[in-house]
């Protein structure tokens, strides 16, 4: 994989994303408030359920909270999975007529998944407001966990991408794979809940580090391990590694699948 290409190709990148989020907030009356929007009724369904009825253990802070610390960084990651898994088929018009580095088409779609993040975190820092949450100096590793969410969600990303042209089941697939997934990352529920000599067997799920990393910096509980981060970070190597050397491997195939 060359590196360097898809870097002399960084105007097409951001042409690309610019135009995914022109044409995602056209005609909507809202426009780029749907970002913020969508996870704060996910939360209150979500705070309804387990934070009220269940009572859920949310490590002594407000449930709301506690899940949205959660939810963020798993909305960025089913959004990004998302739409690099369906960006080469959205965009066969270019692969079958323009020569360039198909690795640009994935990069562009993940980029696009930030923006929304972005807004939707001032929701965020609204709630540490509201509940008299001070941020420590640990909130400078968010950056870490952000990157590391990123490349889970590219990692698999460019796997689904490029089976998605060949076998378009991917798109059907990809909405019961990040359901199931849900329930089985510290999403609604702290990883303290899993016991202990499970815990780096269920670190093997690679959002596990990132939620709990994510958590960690915001309210500095002990859940992020050291040794369950690590675990995380090993397993999302090992995606992202994996599914850019196959991306690469199928490329040339791509625009007579398409």
């Amino acid at each position: 994989m060359n590196l360097k290409e898809v870097w002399e190709y960084r105007e097409l990148l951001y042409f690309l994303a610019w135009r995914d989020i022109k044409v995602r907030y056209k005609q909507t009356v809202l426009g780029v408030a749907w970002a913020a929007l969508q996870p704060v009724f996910t939360l209150i369904i979500f705070s309804v359920i387990f934070g009220w009825l269940v009572k859920v253990p949310s490590d002594d802070v407000p449930y709301p909270f506690f899940a949205f610390c959660a939810l963020l960084p798993w909305q960025l990651f089913t959004s990004s999975m998302s739409a690099t898994s369906n960006s080469l088929v959205a965009n066969q018009h270019l692969i079958t007529k323009i020569a360039f580095p198909r690795l640009v088409i994935p990069l562009s779609a993940a980029v696009v998944s930030l923006l929304d993040f972005s807004i939707a975190f001032l929701v965020l820092l609204a709630m540490m407001v509201f509940y008299k949450i001070t941020p420590t100096i640990a909130m400078l590793t968010l950056p870490i966990f952000i990157l590391l969410t990123m490349a889970t969600a590219f990692g698999i990303g460019t796997w689904l991408s490029s089976l998605n042209v060949k076998y378009r089941d991917v798109r059907h697939i990809l909405p019961f794979l990040t359901q199931g997934w849900m329930f089985a990352t510290p999403v609604l529920y702290s990883s303290i809940l899993v016991p202990e000599p499970w815990r780096l067997l269920y670190a093997l799920n690679p959002m596990v580090g990132a939620i709990e990393g994510f958590r960690w910096a915001l309210l500095g509980t002990n859940n992020a391990s050291g040794p369950m981060v690590l675990v995380s970070t090993s397993v999302t190597v090992m995606l992202l590694l994996s599914g850019v050397c196959y991306f690469h491997r199928k490329e040339r195939t791509f625009a007579d699948r398409v």
